[in-house]
């Protein structure tokens, strides 16, 4: 397991049935970005807590409402337009990247705010998923179960 948030979340998103479940989570409004840190969290053996979920929630919430989601929102809209207009398409990729920087950003944040967490817990993937799902609205079960299995080979 890698110690840096950044590069475990590029091999979990890697695995197979991941971006599905990642994507389906975003698209329900689940900030992705946090599950992924609650899934490194895990692995590290770091105690779920009410105290680091709300540190987690704040350290997230203004990053990705002010930054990540305009450039996501952005990016979506020109979809089918691009389509027609390489121009756009252009524009469009490079929207792309920066969503994709701005969520390295985010990982990185979370990973400062967490790095003195000791761990000492028994891995329990399902805390940290389903407590951070939850935070951002009903869990959809079907892909969070999806990360727990593609957790459970790392």
């Amino acid at each position: 397991m890698s110690p840096d948030l950044w590069k475990f979340s590029l091999d979990l998103y890697a695995r197979p049935g991941v971006e599905h479940a990642c994507l389906e989570l975003q698209d329900e409004g689940v900030n992705v970005c946090l599950l992924l840190c609650g899934v490194w969290l895990e692995q590290r053996g770091v105690a779920c807590n009410e105290q680091r979920l709300q540190q987690l929630r704040q350290l997230s919430g203004s990053w990705d409402a002010e930054v990540v989601q305009p450039l996501r929102a952005l990016r979506i809209e020109w979809k089918n337009r691009a389509l027609q207009d390489a121009d756009l398409n252009s524009l469009r990729e490079q929207i792309k990247e920066l969503e994709l920087k701005a969520e390295r950003r985010l990982l990185e944040r979370l990973e400062a705010a967490a790095a003195e967490w000791p761990g000492t817990q028994q891995h329990d993937s399902a805390r940290w998923l389903e407590a951070l799902a939850r935070m951002e609205g009903p869990p959809n079960h079907d892909a969070l179960h999806q990360l727990r299995v593609a957790v459970s080979g790392t």
